[in-house]
């Protein structure tokens, strides 16, 4: 293991199987549930870092998380590489990031939203955009890296197969503790784009491009929240975090540095849609 923190990582990944198989064997659980929920979000981060930066030195090893990871989630892990390597931390919510929060439209308002249908629209807009990028990727692999787009095909295969088995034995059973889970956890995977970028500024070569949240979401999802920092330092370890972010601060609009990941989307998602003191205000549109 390259970092003794990723400790908590193997935590949440082993709970989180766990706790699918105890409620499995001995019933539903609220508090347990409530918990596996939390922790797909985790599953989600964790998918997250290991693709910046792998887990261990040994590459055996790491293949194995991707497929753990890939079990747990419900989807394959190797559409990080085209969807967020190779685009999203390219183009840095640029005008080339085909994923960007302001190209998509909602009801009633065009591109560049930060509002709660636009939260709940992103991932499936998303989506639409990302999955033909998926397959010119598996495209690409089938041509010039044959060996990968086999292990690519491996992982559809888990999903389904192990999804299948599942719903076999008990579909409801799966289908509350494990289907539902695993699309709670990919609704945020592809929703904290839009938490992160909605209404910051993606022009140019600038540091307003990213929203971070501080408080007690980062130590419970590995310090996810420090976008910017992030995003200057993609290859450095979620743990080491913390003191690049603080050479950023000052340089990002204060509009863009929260204190709380709930708080914000209270304010500007629920509160936001009664009054225009709590709605977010576009940087991006902001000469």
């Amino acid at each position: 293991m390259r970092y003794w923190r990723d400790w908590q990582s193997l935590l949440y990944l082993l709970m989180l199987p766990l706790l699918v198989l105890w409620q499995w064997q001995q019933g539903f659980s609220w508090p347990l549930y409530l918990l596996e929920l939390f922790l797909t979000l985790g599953v989600g981060v964790i998918h997250h870092n290991h693709t910046h930066l792998r887990i261990w030195t040994s590459r055996w090893l790491n293949r194995c998380t991707d497929l753990w990871i890939t079990l747990l989630q419900g989807h394959p892990t190797f559409v990080f590489y085209p969807a967020h390597i190779g685009n999203h931390h390219r183009y840095h919510h640029g005008e080339k990031d085909i994923a960007r929060t302001y190209r998509f439209n909602t009801p009633g308002a065009r591109g560049d939203t930060n509002h709660l249908l636009g939260y709940l629209l992103h991932p499936l807009q998303a989506a639409w955009v990302l999955y033909p990028r998926f397959l010119h990727y598996l495209k690409r692999r089938y041509q010039y890296q044959r060996s990968y787009f086999y292990y690519c095909l491996l992982q559809y295969s888990l999903v389904i197969g192990v999804g299948l088995v599942l719903a076999l034995i008990d579909w409801k059973k799966w289908l509350v503790l494990v289907l539902i889970p695993q699309l709670h956890g990919l609704h945020w995977l592809l929703a904290t784009n839009y938490l992160q970028h909605a209404h910051a500024d993606g022009r140019g070569n600038n540091l307003q491009f990213a929203r971070n949240f501080y408080g007690v979401v980062n130590p419970l999802l590995f310090n996810i929240g420090l976008h910017t920092a992030h995003h200057r330092h993609p290859r450095a370890h979620w743990s080491l975090l913390p003191p690049l972010a603080e050479q950023y601060s000052a340089q990002v609009n204060p509009a863009l540095n929260e204190k709380g990941l709930l708080r914000y989307m209270v304010r500007t998602y629920l509160l936001g849609m009664f009054h225009s003191r709590w709605r977010s205000r576009s940087l991006h549109n902001k000469d």
